[in-house]
């Protein structure tokens, strides 16, 4: 029986260290393809951490990138937001169905259909017929007042009748969740999201460590340069400092602010593949967590924050967010039924698209997939 169990457990250690080095192999050649900075990897594999590895620059040519390094992971932020949201809801302060202009105090009315309300559901799965035409960093975009040009904002299809992807429904979102919860909203995330599973991370700049920062850069095909972005982890003081609570959340840009590491960010989404269920406590019912999950946009496969595609790896179904902003590229994306699933993070490669994801973004999940997870 001992010698059984040591077989097992050897072979066990062999395959994982095959793996590792077969994908530490195939990732170096996949950067010397293609133009990268650097990149963050973690695989998750029957609902468990099994894999992290950080590859190039952290800082062009001067500091290698580290896996505890954290990065603005872009649009992968919204499912944050969308979690709140369903915590509020469970917590019976919003619901699904409730009109966003009772929920943030000023009309939200597509003028074209003035009958029809827009909900707060329609704002998390991107069917509230609102584009970003006019910006997202504010709300003031809505108001007659502050913007002539207020009415460019609403598309000319009815609310819940048709599909835009849009920033500006989840900053929007941001302010919902302050005058719900009291909380400002970064502070929301951290004490109900963060700190119950254990992640450092946030969308305040000034409360991050900024040593930690991963250097954002965008890849310029004419030059085949990179340029550093630096407004990535802009901290925003004074706008923070004359901050209106229900109305001042895009300053934390809760559509795309998160900053976290692949391994948290890994940790998270172990959450979701758990239907809700941390490690420790659980951070939204079964039921919210299905509910994320499921497709409202049936041409999109987009839930609310979550979407769910089979083009990722042809012929599994996955579900998650990718993000894509200041040269950064994201993806995290994970089975909940085989319990197995990947973050991958450039902090600057090439912008190629192959199949609706990044080039370089894809290929690596593919990597990570057979080496850790394929049969």
């Amino acid at each position: 029986m001992k010698y059984c169990l040591s077989l097992f457990l050897l072979l066990c250690f062999g395959f994982g260290l095959q793996a590792q080095n077969q994908t530490e192999q195939r990732i170096i050649q996949l950067m010397e393809t293609y133009p990268v900075m650097g990149l963050s990897v973690a695989v998750v594999k029957d609902g468990e951490l099994v894999y992290s590895n950080a590859f190039g620059w952290k800082e062009e040519g001067t500091r290698p990138l580290q896996t505890t390094d954290i990065f603005r992971i872009a649009s992968i932020s919204k499912s944050f937001s969308a979690t709140s949201i369903m915590q509020l809801v469970e917590n019976k302060k919003l619901s699904l169905d409730d009109e966003v202009s009772d929920l943030v105090g000023f009309e939200v009315r597509n003028p074209k259909f003035p009958n029809t309300p827009i909900t707060l559901k329609m704002l998390l799965s991107h069917t509230s017929s609102i584009n970003d035409s006019e910006g997202y960093f504010t709300l003031d975009v809505f108001n007659p007042a502050k913007n002539p040009n207020w009415q460019k904002v609403y598309n000319d299809y009815e609310p819940g009748k048709g599909y835009q992807y849009c920033n500006l429904n989840f900053n929007m979102t941001g302010a919902i969740i302050e005058r719900a919860s009291g909380e400002r909203f970064d502070h929301y995330v951290r004490n109900h999201i963060l700190e119950p599973l254990n992640l450092y991370g946030g969308y305040n700049v000034s409360e991050l460590d900024a040593s930690s920062f991963a250097g954002i850069y965008a890849y310029l095909p004419d030059s085949s340069k990179f340029s550093y972005s630096p407004a990535a982890y802009a901290p925003r003081k004074e706008e923070i400092a004359n901050y209106v609570l229900g109305y001042s959340a895009p300053i934390f840009s809760p559509t795309g602010g998160m900053k976290i590491s692949a391994e948290d960010l890994a940790k998270y989404m172990v959450m979701h593949m758990n239907f809700g269920k941390g490690e420790k406590e659980r951070i939204i019912s079964k039921k919210s967590a299905q509910l994320m999950q499921t497709p409202v946009s049936v041409d999109e496969n987009y839930g609310l924050a979550l979407l769910k595609t089979k083009t990722l790896i042809p012929g599994i179904e996955l579900t998650g967010h990718t993000g894509s902003a200041y040269g950064l590229y994201s993806a995290m994306f994970f089975d909940p039924e085989e319990k197995f699933g990947f973050v991958v993070i450039s902090n600057g490669c090439d912008p190629a698209y192959q199949d609706g994801f990044n080039r370089v973004i894809r290929q690596s999940v593919e990597i990570l997939y057979e080496e850790w997870i394929k049969p």
